[in-house]
Formats: C-alpha cells, sequence, structure tokens
C-alpha cells in the first residue's frame, strides 16, 4: 500500500468495519437541534501546553460534533481563545501553589481546597456533555493531575464515555483502578505509554503465540475491558475480548500533536454513539449494540485519523505539523464515508465512498 494514492487505500476488512462505523454516522436532517449530535469536552492546556486541547477539541468540532468545550487554566484559556472562536474555552483548572507566596496562599486557600473547587464546578458542567477527552495538553503537575482524577471518577458515575491520551494515562499507571472495569473508557496510548502501562500492570510477554494484537488483548484484559487503541503501523483496538485492526495507511511524518486529532475524532464518534442508541433517526432493523459501537467509535477515530495523515503528508512532505492534520478532517471524512444523508442512513451504506 502506498500513501500517494487520491483515495485511500485499505483491505476488505477495514472496508468491511468501517460500513458499520458509517452507520453511527447521523444523517443531516432538519429535525435536529444543536447539541444533539454531540457535545465533548477536553480537560487539559496548561501554561505549557495549549496545542493539544486545541487540535483534539477542533478535531472533534471538524468531524462534526455540535458543540466543542476546552477545559483549562486561565492562561491556558488566553491562548486557546485566540486559535479559534469556534471552541468554547472554560478556564476552570488550576495548577499548584508551591511557587506562590504565602500572602497569596492564605488568601486563595491550599492545593487541596482548590482541587476540590475545581474538581465541583468542572463536574457541575459533566450533565451538559456527552464525551470528555482527559489528558492532552494537561502535564503533570500534581493539583491539575488530583482535580482530573477526581473528575473522571464523577464523569464513570454518570456512566459518561471517557478518552484518555497523555498525561491522563500516568493516573492509570499510578492508580489502574481509575478506568478498570470501566467499558465506557477508551486509552490511546503510543508506543512509549503503551510500555509504562503494561510494566505498571506487571504483565508477562504472551509470546509469539498471542500474535501481533496480543498484548493489546492483553493490556485490555488486565483492564477489566476497556478500549485501547495501540497506535503502530497498524492500529490495533482491542477490549480484550473484540480486537479490530485498521491498516489504513497513513503520513510518514511522525509529529508531535497528531494523536490529538485521533482523540477528538474518536470523541465525535462516542458523541454519534449515544444519538444512535438515543434513536435519533431511524437506525434501521438490526442496531448495533452499545459494546460493539464502542469499538467501532475507536477503529472510526482511527481510521479518519490516518487518512489525516496521509492526505496531510501528501500536500505538505516532510514539513508535516498537527495542525495540517487539523485541515484534512473533513476530507478524511468524506473519503472514507462520503454524504450521509436521508432518515434512514444509519441503518444502510448510503451513497458513501464504501
Amino acid at each position: 500500500m502506498t500513501t500517494d494514492s487520491k483515495v485511500p487505500v485499505m483491505s476488505a476488512a477495514t472496508r468491511s468495519i468501517l460500513a458499520k462505523v458509517q452507520r453511527m454516522v447521523p444523517p443531516m436532517l432538519d429535525k435536529f437541534h444543536k447539541g444533539q449530535l454531540g457535545r465533548v469536552a477536553v480537560i487539559g492546556g496548561s501554561e505549557d501546553y495549549t496545542g493539544a486541547p486545541y487540535f483534539s477539541a477542533m478535531a472533534s468540532a471538524r468531524l462534526g460534533c455540535d458543540m466543542s468545550h476546552v477545559i483549562c487554566t486561565p492562561g491556558a484559556a488566553a491562548v486557546i481563545k485566540t486559535y479559534s472562536p469556534n471552541l468554547m474555552v472554560h478556564p476552570l483548572m488550576r495548577q499548584s501553589s508551591s511557587e506562590k507566596s504565602s500572602e497569596q496562599q492564605q488568601q486563595k486557600g491550599s492545593d487541596s481546597d482548590a482541587e476540590h473547587v475545581a474538581a465541583r464546578i468542572v463536574e457541575e458542567m459533566l450533565p451538559r456533555l456527552h464525551v470528555l477527552v482527559v489528558g492532552p495538553g494537561l502535564g503533570r503537575d500534581p493539583l491539575m493531575q488530583a482535580t482530573v482524577a477526581r473528575v473522571v471518577r464523577a464523569a464513570r458515575e454518570r456512566e459518561m464515555p471517557l478518552v484518555l491520551d497523555a498525561d491522563a494515562l500516568q493516573l492509570v499507571q499510578q492508580d489502574p483502578g481509575l478506568v478498570r472495569g470501566y467499558a465506557g473508557a477508551v486509552l490511546t496510548p503510543n508506543v512509549v505509554e503503551f510500555k509504562r502501562l503494561w510494566e505498571s500492570l506487571g504483565l508477562d510477554d504472551p509470546g509469539d503465540g498471542a500474535g501481533e494484537t496480543g498484548k493489546v488483548e492483553a493490556l485490555a484484559k488486565a483492564l477489566g475491558g476497556v478500549t485501547i487503541i495501540q497506535k503502530g503501523g497498524s492500529d490495533f483496538i482491542s477490549n480484550g475480548k473484540t480486537t479490530l485492526t485498521d491498516d489504513l495507511t497513513g503520513g510518514k511524518k511522525r509529529s508531535g500533536g497528531q494523536g490529538d486529532t485521533l482523540t477528538g475524532s474518536v470523541a465525535t464518534f462516542l458523541a454519534w454513539r449515544k444519538a444512535y442508541m438515543d434513536r435519533l433517526w431511524d437506525v434501521g432493523d438490526e442496531p448495533l449494540s452499545a459494546d460493539e459501537m464502542m469499538g467501532l467509535a475507536a477503529f472510526g477515530g482511527s481510521a479518519v485519523t490516518r487518512e489525516c495523515s496521509r492526505l496531510a503528508f501528501l500536500k505538505k512532505g516532510r514539513s508535516l505539523q498537527a495542525s495540517d492534520l487539523t485541515d484534512e478532517v473533513h476530507g478524511a471524512f468524506m473519503a472514507l464515508f462520503g454524504e450521509v444523508d436521508g432518515e434512514e442512513a444509519g441503518g444502510r451504506e448510503s451513497d458513501s465512498k464504501l
């Protein structure tokens, strides 16, 4: 397979899975109103990292969620707001006060108080959201991490789908119970993060007999059925029981920030999963199951990201940057799915590229 084709190249198996993913994509109907087709929030963004949450939230918006939020620190919010007026940016997170004067600490309270206040405010937003992305640009500040852990627990209690990446995965390393057994969680580790998760759980090498998907299956099982996207030459997606392989060809440039397009894309498919389960349109006589759609949402996000990378690399070559993937989200969607329209589009293959 090559990257110089004008159309995506894929195996028959990938084509078949994408046909199922397409059934989750809402048709564009006049009866829908704002917010029904996805309200996604990205928690991340600190003083040092403002690009990652933007790329994630913007990928979610460009793919088609109705409302895209970023929940970050005040310093990050001031910057992210200049990137795009289309995102709703909330300066609710706080970083540790270790460098503040004692007078400032007395005025603003301890870090423990700040964690409680910030987490409570974010938790109050949860009923207005469908999906939470945690980690892009989060950093490793103790207060930020503690606040996020509380929010993740609250989201889990609400059975809200979660996408965890980057420094949120460090929380899972430290406390696997944060997500263990939660089928509504999707983890998107890179090679290094996957290795750290593996080692933190003390897992043994499954051996060559387990095949190339053996490790992702073992890790997903060890975490009690979360969905994991193991990124690589092909993306392996597994919850420990069902494993999907995305072999779409991506671009050859591995610039930082491409994983943020993945988290935002997966989040939008998860939001569409809710719209599908709410039967906002005719989904056909044999609807997809909620569990199956977790894997399909992860696969859809993976496919869109890999196609974004391919299209961007065709134009930019070795100069490719994460923002180039953002510009290709709609084109990637159209290349993979085409127009999805009509009341019954969710229950059939419609007029697509598949």
